[in-house]
């Protein structure tokens, strides 16, 4: 089991630290404790690697938000099924086109041709990101627009629920 407010919560104080100019905020909405069943080691590296892909690939001063939902299902007809958390990682920075959109979690993409590997990385990250939280019964997307900043969502069981249940972890 794995505490997601735990997660988040150290994700943003790091971003705090590491960026001392930026605003992070933490938001946490939800009707349940945002328990997962999985890899607390790895679900922090998908955090982490969402919150400081929002601080290094936007303006500096560009506020950073970072949320937490918890929705049991129940009857609100949730088309995600029942017993989902959702992380979202919310930047008010250049966003990015629907092409972008569509390959940002390929292995080496990166939205701006212009950067290099030693001014931008690898390209790997948002890829990483997506097979750790696959691996984990879950699902990562991202709702951007140019000049409007984005949004990056990881959707995860519940442990307890359904899906939750059937999620297995490593040795």
């Amino acid at each position: 089991p794995v505490d997601l407010l735990d997660v988040v919560t150290d994700a943003a104080h790091d971003a705090r630290i590491l960026a001392p100019d930026r605003q992070v905020d933490l938001d946490v909405r939800g009707d349940e404790a945002p328990v997962v069943l999985g890899d607390d080691a790895r679900l922090r590296q998908v955090v982490t690697n969402l919150v400081s892909n929002a601080l290094t690939h936007t303006p500096a001063g560009t506020p950073v938000a970072v949320t937490l939902e918890t929705d049991s299902g129940g009857d609100r007809g949730d088309p995600e099924g029942p017993g989902r958390v959702r992380v979202g990682v919310h930047d008010q920075g250049p966003g990015l086109t629907a092409e972008e959109q569509e390959r940002v979690f390929e292995r080496f993409y990166r939205a701006d041709p212009a950067r290099s590997r030693a001014a931008g990385g690898s390209g790997l990250g948002l890829s990483i990101v997506a097979a750790l939280v696959a691996a984990h019964g879950g699902r990562v997307t991202v709702e951007s627009a140019p000049g409007r900043g984005s949004a990056f969502f990881v959707d995860l069981p519940l442990l307890g629920s359904q899906a939750g249940a059937s999620v297995a972890t490593g040795p």
